[in-house]
């Protein structure tokens, strides 16, 4: 049984001091020339904006970039479907967070219909190939699925119609989100059969707890990457709230159904 809100350490006192370790993080990153690129994909409102507002927060805009694309243009959709994605992807000394990546592909364009049948199995072949000679280029690739229940989504979704302040964050695609729950289960399910491989492997976060999905979001990230003077205690995950994928995590209760 979890600690109750009021026995946890202060949320914003952990935040902070991982968003110190985020500090320390970059200046490896460009004292060494990294390259970091971290993929946010999950349920609609499953809470990606506010994750990779943390941990931007206290980062260098010259050095980090957040990458969230728009509807493809007709030249996008007449160009290599990674095209567009590739352009954006990190140099060195940079960590690049995509909002939302070329899984829109796997998720959204294969439930909604925006794309064809023979255009998601190219992507579905082909992906992992694309990933792993981004591996191989020198580019550290990290998969974060945010993962939330039906119920939480509902009340998610409603907030956002009743909030004056969240209506940029309204979509039609949002509005089918609960609809199509079951359709989104089965090709998150598809894609993580496919898409979960040794070069780029896929890690799941619970995030129905929205401050708990971010702060052990950013532990993991931290845990996986050297830098100096990293503070080995402050930055271990919880493993029931974020894990790598396996597929018995669909049957047992772990991910959504």
């Amino acid at each position: 049984m979890g600690k109750k809100k009021s026995e946890r350490p202060n949320y914003k006192d952990v935040l902070r001091q991982l968003q110190v370790e985020l500090v320390k993080l970059q200046s490896h990153i460009i004292k060494h020339g990294d390259k970091i690129l971290i993929l946010f994909e999950g349920r609609d409102a499953g809470g990606k904006d506010g994750t990779i507002k943390r941990i931007i927060q206290h980062l260098s805009p010259r050095e980090t970039r957040v990458v969230a694309l728009g509807k493809p243009s007709d030249r996008d959709l007449g160009s290599w479907y990674f095209q567009r994605y590739t352009e954006h992807l990190p140099a060195a000394q940079e960590m690049v967070l995509f909002n939302r990546s070329w899984y829109n592909r796997a998720g959204v364009e294969r439930v909604m219909g925006f794309c064809s049948d023979a255009d998601y199995h190219e992507f579905i072949e082909t992906v992992a190939h694309y990933e792993q000679l981004l591996v191989r280029s020198g580019i550290k690739l990290f998969k974060y699925y945010l993962d939330i229940s039906k119920e939480e989504q509902k009340k998610r979704l409603k907030a956002r119609l009743d909030d004056p302040l969240k209506q940029w964050k309204i979509s039609p695609i949002d509005k089918a989100a609960q609809k199509h729950w079951r359709q989104y289960s089965e090709a998150r399910n598809i894609m993580f059969a496919r898409t979960h491989h040794l070069s780029a492997p896929w890690t799941v976060v619970r995030a129905d707890d929205k401050q708990a999905a971010r702060v052990n979001i950013i532990k993991d990230l931290l845990s996986r990457l050297d830098y100096k003077g990293r503070d080995e205690e402050l930055i271990l995950p919880d493993g029931n709230i974020v894990f790598n994928y396996e597929e018995s995590y669909l049957h047992n209760g772990m991910i959504a159904p």
